[in-house]
């Protein structure tokens, strides 16, 4: 069974044949972002937006300094490029995928401690350059991001709706809090 996930949100326009810097929700992006591939557009994101759009088709894919830039059939310039600033690429992906877990699996989630005691809900997964991050609403209202790794959430238990943190004293306190 298929199911929708992000797979890439769109930065800012890079150069001005309307190219875009992408930042990436997939380990494979070179499989991805071939020329040709079809996404489904999330532009809820995008305030500029233009109406109607509701796929993109990827014209161009490459990597500059560490960065992927992509470019669309039919955004041939800077301004339409500058348009899809803040929206999402979405793809079908199967639902028996083992590589990993997607941000929308994660998204409301329990946050329990090792002991089992519920200490919040997952907001979101903030994407990183070294790691990724949980997003955390702690239950008194503080959020904070908790590094990604094994070490530090030992169990994802999506069936179970729950993740469980093996925070060190003070995780929170750090001033990681927004």
């Amino acid at each position: 069974m298929a199911r929708d996930t992000v797979v890439a949100r769109i930065g800012k326009a890079h150069g001005l044949r309307g190219e875009v810097t992408v930042r990436l929700h997939t380990d494979h992006p070179e499989e991805r972002f071939r020329p040709g591939a079809v996404f489904t557009w999330d532009g809820a994101d995008a305030p500029a937006a233009p109406a109607g759009l509701d796929q993109l088709t990827v014209a161009s894919a490459r990597v500059h300094n560490g960065i992927w830039l992509l470019s669309f059939e039919g955004c041939a310039d800077r301004s339409a490029a500058e348009a899809l600033r803040g929206g999402r690429l979405r793809f079908a992906v199967e639902e028996d995928n083992t590589d990993g877990w997607y941000e929308a699996e994660l998204v409301g989630l329990q946050v329990k401690d090792v002991s089992g005691e519920v200490i919040g809900e997952v907001m979101g997964l903030d994407m990183g350059a070294a790691q990724d991050r949980l997003d955390v609403r702690l239950t008194d209202g503080r959020r904070g991001l908790v590094p990604f790794v094994e070490a530090l959430v030992p169990v994802v238990d999506v069936p179970a709706g729950h993740v469980v943190i093996d925070a060190p004293e003070g995780l929170f306190d750090l001033g990681l809090g927004r």
